[in-house]
């Protein structure tokens, strides 16, 4: 079974809590050890009040998980991150905390946030942008209150296709709170899941309103008034049903009464109080629960030695300090809630769901989407993950520029995070100035090459490799002055693992050292590159976009199988496409006979790799437009790997890609080299940098590991 099921509501009042509770009791019977979260929670008041849902779920299926760890921030703490810009940062500890139960739990039900201060457009937004970055497929719950069938059709339709914007997969939509006819609630379902175009249409369900869930109970009215519990407190799980203002005479009160009312009147009104307790000692009348008195008037005296003398109080009385009109006011819009304990209504809800959703049949959507889901993947969790997988096992990364401010933020920021172990290159002093100045102090070495020990002893290897080329060791020495020489030979030496440099140097200064010292892999002829394209919903690799300006066949094909390598480095299952301006054998001409011939010799070079071309871009990436032009293909329609005949076509493409589709472009990474060398744009940003040096330590585990 899929290992994450979100569930989130169209809007507030959708009663999601029999929703929660039904597919968590469909879980315990099918998986070992569930989970239940909340990316974002309501900000408690007071500080120590626990989210309702998490309490509920928690101890009613005694699920041992802290409280802590069940959910991602609090509203006031998202608010506050997102008011200062800092949105992704507010995904980033949602996803660490979903990831954190995901390491040690078999199945996570998600439920989304729900806040009434705040209007329902941005609550959707918001809760739609967290479960796909989630990666989980969703139960959408749409509310049915006091709305027709078409109103209900035609709001779980819009619901349906802005999900599907969204590329978000929906399991289930599940209309609640509904009353409509049995007959209806079948052309509901029929029409929500004829309209989907999704690629597994998601099954509909309806529940019928079920107004004893959502009763409050005296106990309940106790708390939203703030009152005091004058007679009764044993008597407070009593249900309300309604409220009854009394301001009648006793004769004409009585005939209002209704079975579970809630009496509101003044404190001073001894006579109805007197009523009330007698009806509910009397046959004749419907049992109320209870009476609230209102204005902070005592009973009398007399009144209170009367009632306390008899052996027991039939029902709770409370005491506001607040007038009738205003406790009226206080009570309006209420509505109770599935409290922990409450077995009744608990199961009375799990028995609502059970009734009306085919369990077999929501297993299997969520099964069919978790499999697709699992296969797509958002910048945000491609980053977690890269940055998951560097810390599981430190390399060593030398960054040549080591006085550079980003290089140090971002320095700062990877030493935090335990994704690798850092060796900046530079003046010691300039270095810890820097520092000092912007007030971080990561745990990294510090080196300055011309005063290293190992200084000669890399002068003098470097004279042994270029003396043929005419270099001299005082020449060599010059070059080993070098940070970006220097950083090079410590990864040559294997005194690091790896090198990231460029956010102050050209790519020509990077990569040349690594050419000479370094030197390409056994049986690849070029070095080239690619960009880890993360898109919405996918991570695409693109290459080469940076290094080679126009291959050779043999080059094209190597650049294609070395990015195939990169991409199964990084989890992507490589289908590599071959691109043109043409598909199969339509078109003509010498940039198309050069792709036929690099595919041919990259198939007879890696012949269980799934390589495909030449292919257009549209061809590679769109199952629609791939099923016309080449049907039988095992690429065409599924590529994940997309090289692009020259540096021109490519370049412009990514380019193309990172604006038009909002995609993040993390790259370039070098292929091709014996160790791992990365080159960064002198625009990156500090989170590039951090990227970057994690995609360095991921490549060097993969060189160990072989």
């Amino acid at each position: 079974m899929a290992k994450k099921l979100y569930i989130t509501a169209t809007e507030g009042n959708s009663e999601n809590t029999p929703v929660v509770l039904g597919i968590m009791q469909m879980l315990v019977r099918r998986v070992r050890k569930p989970a239940f979260f909340r990316p974002l929670i309501a900000s408690p008041e007071p500080p120590d009040v626990r989210d309702h849902s998490i309490n509920l779920v928690l101890s009613h299926f005694g699920l041992q998980i802290p409280y802590e760890a069940a959910y991602g921030l609090t509203l006031h703490e998202a608010m506050e991150m997102m008011n200062s810009g800092r949105r992704a940062a507010m995904l980033d500890i949602i996803l660490q905390k979903f990831k954190a139960l995901d390491h040690s739990y078999d199945f996570i039900l998600c439920e989304a946030a729900n806040f009434t201060d705040y209007d329902a457009a941005f609550e959707f937004e918001l809760n739609t942008e967290i479960a796909v970055n989630l990666g989980a497929p969703v139960v959408v719950v749409c509310n049915a209150l006091r709305k027709g069938v078409e109103d209900i059709v035609s709001s779980a339709h819009i619901t349906l296709d802005l999900l599907l914007e969204k590329n978000i997969d929906v399991a289930a939509c599940v209309v609640t709170r509904a009353s409509i006819a049995k007959d209806d609630e079948m052309k509901v379902r029929e029409a929500i899941h004829e309209h989907s175009k999704a690629q597994v249409p998601p099954a509909a369900y309806v529940l019928p309103e079920e107004l004893y869930l959502s009763m409050p109970t005296v106990d309940d009215v106790k708390n939203w008034l703030d009152a005091d519990v004058v007679y009764g407190k044993e008597r407070l799980d009593a249900l309300v049903t309604d409220y009854l203002i009394a301001a009648m005479q006793v004769g004409n009160f009585l005939d209002y009464l209704q079975q579970g009312c809630l009496i509101i009147t003044p404190g001073d009104r001894e006579d109805i109080v007197l009523a009330g307790l007698a009806s509910r000692l009397s046959s004749a009348y419907p049992d109320i629960a209870g009476i609230v008195l209102t204005g902070n008037l005592e009973l009398h005296r007399s009144v209170r030695k009367l009632i306390e003398s008899w052996a027991g109080t039939p029902l709770p009385v409370l005491a506001v300090r607040e007038n009738t009109s205003r406790t009226i006011q206080s009570l309006a819009g209420r509505t109770g809630r599935i409290e922990p304990g409450n077995a009744q209504k608990i199961n009375t809800a799990i028995g609502l769901f059970e009734a009306a959703v085919d369990a077999a049949e929501l297993e299997s959507h969520v099964i069919s989407l978790g499999s697709i889901s699992e296969t797509k993947i958002t910048p945000k969790m491609f980053e977690y993950n890269l940055i998951e997988r560097a810390a599981s096992r430190r390399m060593d990364v030398v960054l040549p520029e080591g006085a550079e401010e980003r290089i140090l933020r971002a320095a700062d920021i990877l030493v935090r995070r335990r994704v690798a172990r850092l060796i900046l290159l530079g003046n010691i002093k300039k270095i810890k100035e820097k520092m000092s100045a912007l007030g971080i102090n990561p745990e990294v070495t510090i080196i300055q090459p011309e005063l290293s020990p190992k200084f000669e002893e890399y002068a003098a290897t470097y004279y042994e490799m270029r003396k043929k080329k005419g270099i001299s060791l005082d020449q060599a020495r010059d070059s080993l002055s070098d940070p970006t020489y220097y950083g090079t030979m410590m990864v040559h030496k294997n005194d690091a693992h790896g090198m990231v440099s460029g956010s102050i140097n050209t790519t020509a200064h990077t990569v040349r050292p690594a050419f000479e010292i370094i030197k390409t892999k056994p049986g690849a002829s070029i070095v080239s590159s690619v960009f880890l394209m993360c898109l919405s919903d996918r991570v695409l690799v693109f290459g080469d976009c940076a290094v080679n300006p126009t291959p050779t066949a043999a080059q094209l094909a190597d650049i294609a199988i070395s990015s195939a390598r990169t991409a199964a480095v990084f989890g992507i299952e490589p289908r590599v496409a071959m691109l043109s301006y043409s598909t199969g054998s339509s078109g003509k001409g010498e940039a198309v006979d050069i792709v036929s011939e690099a595919t041919q010799i990259a198939q007879a070079r890696a012949p269980d790799l799934p390589i495909e071309g030449p292919l257009q871009y549209d061809a590679a990436i769109d199952p629609e437009v791939a099923r016309t032009k080449l049907p039988d293909s095992k690429v065409a329609g599924r590529a994940t790997v997309f090289i692009f005949p020259d540096l021109n076509t490519g370049n412009n493409t990514y380019k193309a890609v990172q604006r038009a589709a909002n995609a993040v472009a993390v790259g370039p990474v070098l292929q091709g080299l014996n160790k791992p060398v990365n080159d960064l744009s002198r625009g990156c940003t500090v989170p590039d940098i951090v990227n970057t040096v994690a995609i360095t330590a991921v490549q060097a585990q993969a060189e160990l590991g072989k």
